[in-house]
């Protein structure tokens, strides 16, 4: 078995000099972890701003041809602290390098580098040149070796690229997260969190034992610490439930960061870089059956039902690719779409709308002639899920039961074709109640919890 760790620390894990010497720390105490992803430097307080928000404000404000030196001057300073404070050499070419780019940018010169992309990668790429030097390590290019191919999807070519450039087992490699090249040689960034997915890809390239990716909480929670408090982390959770648990909302890590890992069947640990003792969340191809069914419950607000009514729908052959084709004709992907035998509802993001609701109902009407359309906005989804819920009994039951107590009217329920999850519509207005009542139901073990 392989041997090798990857370890990616984000943002916050890297904010300022003293969390870098943490990861120093984490990194030293273990000589397998020998390949380092690093993000660019996140908040050091709730007052802070990151670094990848100050580069994209530079771009906006360069664009607009507005003044950007204040941005760029706080990036600056905020490497030149953290160099100074670990006792390496400043990054000044390549932070000058910027400021050109920029200037070309405010000029309209065609010949700049600075696309949006290339602008955001400079804080993984600064930062990973300041890591490298204090860990004395090898650093890797990450726009040599991340490849995309033309539809912006990561080439597995990546794979074989990364692998040359690490192959000297005496050495250690810090690669800069978030970035690599598009087939015109553009730099071209994941989207937000995407160090994440450079981690799994390293792994994957390496042939890892494990990817760790650490982080500034102590592992996927089974809840949101925001509307229940004080859940328990997930000791561990398979990569399906992470799926589906990270499409409902859980964001310890980027929804893409499973399938470079997946198939290699790599397992990914969830670390807490302030507390690196603790035993953190192990995310696993598969595990032991458990005495409780739901290991997650993670739910969005931001949704609306466009119910469809038409009688004998059923027998009309091509209905509902006929209502599918409207979302397509907008450019509108849909959540889901549970149905009836006279009705279909298409559960769409507002996000994926954007104020174009009445729009899209008209072509409905024009296109499918229905009995009746009916519009229900404000809609929350929410996700219990759990390997387990397939094989026993009465989960359905406990999950109605607590929400009937908790006095949730259920607008929508629908379980997945692989029955890990079972999937509720409640109104936005009832969803943190709604969340409360469920995990006080299926936690394993809680304190008391009060709907306040």
């Amino acid at each position: 078995m392989s041997e090798k760790i990857v370890a990616k620390f984000g943002g916050t894990s890297l904010a300022d000099a003293g969390q870098v010497r943490k990861v120093a720390a984490i990194v030293n105490s273990d000589a397998r972890r020998r390949f380092i992803v690093v993000s660019a430097p996140g908040k050091r307080d709730k007052d802070d701003q990151k670094v990848t928000d100050l580069l994209l404000t530079c771009w906006h404000l360069a664009q607009q041809k507005l003044h950007y030196r204040e941005p760029l001057g706080l990036i600056e300073s905020r490497y030149h602290e953290i160099a100074r404070d670990l006792g390496v050499a400043f990054i000044a070419e390549p932070v000058a390098e910027l400021a050109r780019e920029l200037e070309k940018l405010a000029a309209d010169d065609a010949s700049t580098l600075a696309t949006r992309d290339w602008v955001a990668a400079r804080g993984e790429y600064f930062h990973a040149c300041i890591v490298a030097e204090f860990l004395e390590a090898v650093f890797v290019p990450a726009g040599e070796c991340i490849r995309f191919n033309a539809e912006g999807r990561l080439d597995p070519v990546s794979y074989d690229l990364l692998a040359g450039r690490m192959a000297d087992e005496n050495q250690r490699y810090v690669i800069p997260g978030f970035y690599g090249r598009d087939i015109e040689g553009r730099i071209k960034t994941f989207s937000r969190g995407g160090s994440d997915v450079t981690g799994a890809v390293a792994a994957r390239a390496v042939g890892a034992a494990v990817y760790e990716n650490w982080t500034d909480v102590p592992g996927m929670l089974m809840a949101d610490p925001r509307v229940v408090e004080n859940p328990p982390p997930i000791a561990e959770v398979t990569y399906r439930e992470l799926r589906e648990l990270a499409y409902m909302g859980a964001t310890v890590l980027h929804e893409e960061v499973i399938f470079p890992v997946w198939e290699a069947d790599i397992p990914i640990h969830v670390k807490n870089t302030n507390a690196p003792q603790a035993p953190g969340t192990l995310i696993v191809r598969g595990r032991a059956e458990s005495p409780h069914p739901v290991v997650g419950i993670a739910g969005r607000t931001g949704f609306t039902a466009i119910t469809i009514e038409k009688w004998r729908m059923n027998q009309e052959v091509g209905f509902g690719h006929k209502a599918l084709g409207v979302l397509l004709a907008h450019n509108i992907s849909f959540e889901h779409v549970p149905s009836a035998i006279d009705a279909l509802s298409l559960i769409i993001s507002d996000e994926q709308l954007e104020g174009r609701l009445d729009t899209v109902v008209g072509e409905l009407e024009r296109v499918l002639e229905p009995g009746k359309i009916e519009t229900y906005p404000g809609l929350a989804l929410i996700a219990t899920v759990g390997e387990g819920m397939a094989q026993r009994v009465g989960v359905s039951g406990t999950v109605f039961s607590a929400l009937r107590e908790a006095n949730v009217n259920v607008r929508m329920i629908s379980q997945g074709a692989s029955e890990i999850s079972i999937l509720i519509g409640v109104a936005a207005s009832d969803y943190e109640r709604a969340v409360r009542a469920l995990y006080r139901a299926l936690a394993p073990s809680r304190e008391p919890e009060t709907d306040e």
